[in-house]
């Protein structure tokens, strides 16, 4: 990931000082690993500073990391605290995969903690290309022609992390009269299906 830091005054940032701090359940090292390169103290009025951080997922995670930003700004120092955009679909791998062995291992995830499910209202107009895009966006494999019904979005992807890969398959049925839809995601790791569905829900 790279960040951006611009200067958009004519007085110097000093001191300036980026950490990537990890809360809550996010414990560092245990289910992220993020490397950061340096940035100089100095940002000079007008200047933008780059910033590149090196993230590794190494076991499914919730909680996003932090980024705390601390600077002397005419001798009054700043603290801003803003989250990193780093959540688990990131770490998505898109698979391609035919309609019998979708429903196969459909069939296989049915114990009802492999199961999330998300009944909602739509927030946005429901077009199908825009759907198309933020599916993909998300990072699954978007399944042609696998759904008897043409209607419904079909994906399936894994979630690479170092110590595991966890294998996800969903369903997205919009109800266009309702202006509803459903959402079901399925995998091997309750914790995963929970946060997936949630974190793709608010898409729509």
């Amino acid at each position: 990931m790279y960040l951006f830091y611009g200067n958009k005054t004519s007085v110097q940032f000093q001191s300036f000082t980026p950490t990537v701090t990890y809360p809550g359940e996010l414990q560092r090292g245990a289910q992220l690993n993020i490397q950061t390169k340096a940035v100089d103290p100095l940002v000079e009025g007008g200047a933008q500073v780059q910033q590149v951080l090196n993230i590794e997922c190494l076991s499914d995670f919730t909680l996003a990391p932090l980024l705390n930003i601390k600077f002397r700004y005419g001798g009054t120092l700043q603290n801003i605290t803003l989250k990193l955009p780093v959540t688990l679909n990131k770490f998505f791998q898109a698979t391609e995969m035919l309609s019998q062995d979708f429903f196969q291992r459909w069939k296989q995830l049915s114990q009802p903690q492999q199961e999330a499910q998300k009944i909602f209202k739509a927030n946005h107009p429901m077009d199908s290309e825009v759907t198309k895009a933020k599916l993909l966006g998300f990072g699954c494999a978007l399944l042609d022609k696998v759904d008897p019904n043409p209607d419904n979005y079909v994906g399936a992807g894994i979630i690479q992390t170092k110590s595991l890969q966890v294998g996800c398959l969903l369903r997205l049925e919009p109800n266009a009269q309702a202006q509803m839809y459903r959402l079901t995601l399925r995998t091997s790791r309750e914790p995963v299906s929970r946060h997936l569905c949630g974190l793709l829900a608010e898409q729509f």
